[in-house]
């Protein structure tokens, strides 16, 4: 059976296992995390689009670029599906970032550069079948802040997932999309009273009661 592999964008590969060896990206203990900022996610038209992406993406770019002249780890967390992926019968999901096709890719603003690290999934989890703990623990990393989307989806899951394992966890409402207020509104809420995340809202937003 062929490797899937995730990749750090200056060309050395990792396994999803984590057993290869990965080259550390920042020094810092903090990562800023980019969770499918893809185009068949940004892109009007596309199949799984997500307006809101695009309203975030001027915020976005600047934060990754704060992120890299700190020091702060920059790791892309990206869908890559088979063609006939289980997820799209399972969940109802039109095909999408399916790996190898342009749609995959992370859009032309937020390319990866060298010292970023890119790591591949093919479930709403940023940790199950990928080698993401082996990142963060090769990089000391405690502390992350999520970004992208689908607030209420992956940045959910991985946010929980990530409280549960014990790292500091921020997400900041500026840098998230959802696919609608409500939902975007209620996963924000869970993230921060069940799993501790902190959320910084945006100016005006006050938190659901």
């Amino acid at each position: 059976m062929k490797k899937r592999a995730a990749f750090a964008v200056d060309g050395e590969r990792v396994g999803p296992d984590g057993e290869e060896s990965m080259k550390a990206g920042a020094s810092g203990k903090k990562a800023l995390v980019v969770v499918d900022m893809l185009n068949d996610f940004v892109r009007p038209g596309a199949p799984l689009e997500v307006p809101e992406t695009r309203t975030i993406l001027p915020a976005l770019r600047r934060r990754i670029a704060k992120a890299r002249r700190e020091g702060e780890l920059v790791v892309y967390i990206c869908d890559a599906h088979r063609v006939n992926d289980p997820e799209f019968a399972r969940m109802g999901w039109p095909p999408h970032a399916v790996e190898g096709t342009p749609g995959a890719g992370v859009v032309d603003s937020l390319a990866p550069e060298p010292g970023d690290v890119v790591v591949e999934k093919r479930t709403y989890s940023g940790f199950h079948g990928t080698p993401l703990r082996f990142v963060l623990q090769r990089n000391e990393i405690r502390s992350l802040t999520l970004s992208g989307c689908v607030t209420n989806i992956c940045i959910l899951f991985i946010a929980a997932e990530a409280g549960i394992r014990g790292y500091d966890v921020t997400v900041d409402e500026r840098y998230v999309a959802g696919l609608s207020r409500k939902d975007h509104a209620f996963a924000l809420d869970q993230m921060e009273k069940v799993f501790g995340v902190r959320v910084l809202r945006r100016p005006g937003k006050a938190p659901r009661r």
